[in-house]
């Protein structure tokens, strides 16, 4: 695990968020609290800034970073699958699930409870409206809405990595 500053610039990381050994997170970042950081993933807040806010998963081998001069933002209980790749949106709004491998690009917006499928490019300035889905290459803003069953099964996915959060100081064991 690398928690590093880079020319002046320290990460904040908030009470009770558990940062994987093999994560790195670096310069100009602020991760909110009871936030979830997993294997492999890289937050580089190097020449711009990354904002997460509380009770976030970044979850295995994700790329979170922001251009130079410019903001990363993410909201309270945002999900980023593994292997996802969120670079400079300008914003990201509470609720968000960004599926695994998608990939999230410069200047979009995702709207509270947007759901970004698996593996979908939100490009460059592309808007993604509050409760609604996103699929394909590029993603296209299905006509379906997120309803209240699907936001409250996912607040259960959400809230199992809150626990882990809690969980993993105590019982993480390295058998090296």
């Amino acid at each position: 695990m690398t928690i590093a500053s880079f020319e002046g610039r320290t990460p904040v990381i908030g009470t009770g968020t558990y940062v994987h050994p093999s994560a790195d997170v670096f310069g100009a970042v602020t991760i909110g609290e009871g936030c979830w950081i997993g294997p492999g993933a890289r937050i580089r807040g190097d020449y711009g800034t990354i904002l997460i806010g509380d009770h976030c998963s970044v979850e295995d081998n994700c790329v979170i970073h922001a251009r130079p001069g410019e903001q990363t933002t993410l909201g309270n209980w945002v999900t980023v699958g593994h292997g996802a790749i969120i670079h400079s949106p300008k914003m990201i709004h509470d609720y968000v699930i960004v599926g695994m491998g998608a990939v999230v690009s410069d200047w979009a917006t995702l709207g509270e409870w947007a759901v970004v499928g698996e593996g979908a490019v939100v490009r460059q300035g592309q808007e993604i409206p509050a409760e609604h889905v996103a699929v394909g290459v590029p993603a296209r803003v299905l006509e379906k809405t997120v309803n209240q069953e699907y936001k409250a099964e996912w607040m259960h996915f959400k809230q199992t990595y809150v626990d882990l959060a809690r969980r993993y100081p105590a019982g993480w064991v390295s058998e090296e």
